[in-house]
């Protein structure tokens, strides 16, 4: 058996070749394109933005759920020991400020 190639042979393989070649220029038309790369770009972006506002979800809720905690027991019940102390507390400060703004407004 012979590993000569005819004339029809090798022009079919540079007929495949050059079919094969277009494709790889044609994807990397597309890829260098000005839209694409911007469009990788915002991808990216917004990716991390996702990323970020993931993480900040779950330290909010982590943190709300630390201070729920704190007035309220695992059975659901208020803890009065401390939902009356900070009650008081939040009444007291709203107390000052509508005080603080009467006397500004005379």
């Amino acid at each position: 058996m012979s590993d000569a190639r005819t004339p029809a042979q090798i022009e079919a393989d540079i007929i495949s070749r050059r079919e094969q070649l277009a494709v790889v220029l044609d994807e990397i038309g597309v890829r260098v394109h000005p839209k694409t790369i911007m469009g990788d770009a915002k991808a990216k972006a917004a990716e991390a933005v996702d990323r970020t506002a993931g993480r900040a979800f779950v330290a909010v809720n982590r943190t709300v759920s630390d201070v729920k905690a704190q007035f309220v027991s695992e059975d659901g019940a208020p803890r009065l020991e401390r939902v009356i102390p900070a009650a008081l507390l939040a009444v007291g400060v709203v107390g000052l400020v509508v005080v603080s703004k009467r006397r500004r407004k005379k």
